[in-house]
């Protein structure tokens, strides 16, 4: 018996080894091909637990595992030219799929560095071309949205040949080389000081006739004004003047010394006014007089001829 122990653990040895080669696991993230002597025998999608030829040194059976999630890959800095003779410097991704593990094997081996070189360079070729038909502005518009749907157009029947599937091709960054930078930069400017001249123009344009829409209104409103208060002061005076009459045909006498009053006080009121009359003039008879009434001066006697006797002086009364 204790010479049977050896070889029976070295057969279990074996049987074990053998069972752990010939068992594989595929999980929900990946996809399984099983080659054998360089031949793909069967493609395993679905998670679980599958058996195998044991042994894989031999050839007999290998298993290659391939992811099923979604996978990007980016190319960065991509110079391509517009219609109008300018560049732009443009980075884009991919999102795919490898939805078909045999053709994928077939292809390119299974490798996604090789899958995707091949990508690359139709990537490459499709972004030159779509950017080479269009105007400077393009890329820069909605339209950009139409650019990537027909790079992804564009590459969709060779990713097929290489069992792939895209879910989505992305231009990330558009961005203009230095000199196109500046040349677009000065061409902005100077539509945006366009706009700015026309805006001012049209800023005075309306200023000017708001100013002359006020301006008549105030020369409307001035002159209404100026008329309403003709003819108040009209009504004004009218009234003034029926009082006076009024009273004058009242008290003829008080409405003279009342007017003659009010000339001394407008005439007197300043100490620098100097009026130069004769005393006995009528601006001042009501001074000698309360009742306004002109005194004549007393008479002078006619000189006596030569030769005449003087008259003699009237008698005086007797006290």
């Amino acid at each position: 018996m204790s010479n049977r122990l050896p070889v029976i653990l070295i057969v279990l040895a074996v049987v074990l080894v053998g069972l752990y080669s010939s068992v594989f696991v595929v999980n929900a993230r990946e996809q399984a091909i099983v080659v054998r002597f360089g031949e793909i025998q069967s493609v395993k999608t679905d998670p679980g637990i599958y058996f195998k030829l044991p042994f894989a040194f031999s050839d007999a059976d290998r298993v290659q595992y391939v992811p099923k999630q979604e996978l990007r890959f980016d190319l960065d800095n991509i110079r391509v030219q517009v219609s109008g003779g300018a560049f732009y410097e443009v980075n884009a991704f991919i999102i795919y799929r490898i939805n078909d593990a045999r053709r994928f094997r077939e292809t390119v081996s299974g490798d996604r560095e090789a899958a995707e070189a091949r990508l690359r360079t139709r990537l490459d070729s499709a972004l030159r071309r779509v950017y080479g038909v269009r105007s400077i502005e393009a890329a820069l518009s909605r339209e950009r949205v139409a650019m990537m749907l027909e790079v992804r157009n564009e590459l969709q029947a060779d990713a097929e040949t290489l069992g792939i599937t895209l879910d989505d091709v992305r231009i990330s960054r558009t961005d203009l080389t230095q000199d196109v930078s500046e040349r677009t930069f000065n061409r902005m400017r100077a539509e945006r000081l366009a706009e700015a001249e026309l805006l001012r123009a049209q800023g005075n344009e309306e200023g000017q006739r708001r100013r002359a829409i006020a301006d008549r209104q105030v020369v409307e409103f001035t002159a209404g004004a100026q008329r309403d208060s003709e003819i108040l002061r009209g009504q004004g005076d009218a009234e003034r003047n029926r009082i006076f009459a009024e009273a004058f045909s009242r008290d003829p006498g008080f409405f003279e010394f009342y007017r003659s009053m009010a000339a001394y006080s407008a005439a007197l009121s300043s100490q620098d006014t100097t009026l130069v009359l004769s005393p006995d003039s009528e601006f001042f008879r009501y001074f000698d007089n309360a009742a306004g009434t002109a005194q004549r001066p007393p008479a002078t006697p006619a000189p006596a001829a030569p030769g005449a006797t003087a008259p003699a002086a009237p008698a005086q009364p007797a006290n």
